[in-house]
């Protein structure tokens, strides 16, 4: 069966993870928490924006700070917090264009599977609005409560690549959309990649390629 593979977040959507997490904790009675986690970091957000530091590694470390947050939690309250965060996060901010593509996929019968370093209940709650299978980052549990800890190590870069190879188990991926350098070996297992409002790195890696391009 030929499969389409693609990115979420700034590929699929143009809202954030991050965000959405913060205005869920805002709004049910974790505002204090989540504004000490937040101001303790402005010298970072500062420092991508300059340039100063590396974005991509300040993300990684956001995501693993912040799952500390919720260590106790059981997996059904982040089912919850992650319906939440696709409805009013990611969902509202959807590419309804690269969305219509992925929906001619599905109904051509390819398998559709998204790939993301998210948060898997996050990335299981947008799959299931798309038809889609989940490939993310899991949390880690002990005795049915989350540890504060992912169970591994995030979902990008050449690991989402070798995660969404196993994945195909000997189907072909006949296309796959990422936005960012980091999806490139994703991309490059795809008969037909497509870079989604692509930053600088992975625009000149498609003008290079000639790959296709859907800007933002």
């Amino acid at each position: 069966m030929p499969v389409v593979a693609s990115d979420l977040e700034g590929t699929l959507s143009s809202g954030a993870t991050w965000r959405g997490v913060g205005r869920y904790m805002e709004e049910n009675g974790l505002s204090g928490t989540y504004r000490l986690f937040f101001f303790t970091r402005v010298p970072g957000i500062i420092g991508t924006r300059f340039g100063w530091m590396d974005r991509d590694k300040f993300g990684h470390n956001w995501m693993l700070d912040l799952i500390r947050l919720f260590k106790g939690r059981r997996p059904e309250q982040m089912a919850e917090m992650a319906e939440w965060v696709v409805e009013h996060e990611l969902w509202p901010s959807r590419r309804e264009a690269v969305i219509a593509e992925i929906e001619s996929h599905r109904r051509s019968g390819r398998r559709i599977i998204l790939a993301s370093g998210a948060y898997l209940p996050i990335v299981q709650a947008f799959a299931k609005r798309i038809g889609a299978e989940a490939i993310a980052t899991d949390f880690e549990l002990a005795d049915g409560r989350l540890t504060g800890r992912l169970a591994g190590p995030m979902t990008v870069g050449a690991l989402k690549a070798e995660r969404l190879g196993a994945a195909l188990n000997g189907d072909t991926l006949v296309a796959a959309y990422g936005d960012t350098a980091a999806d490139v070996p994703m991309m490059l297992l795809s008969a037909a990649p497509v870079a989604v409002a692509p930053d600088e790195a992975l625009a000149a890696a498609a003008r290079e390629r000639g790959w296709r391009v859907i800007e933002e």
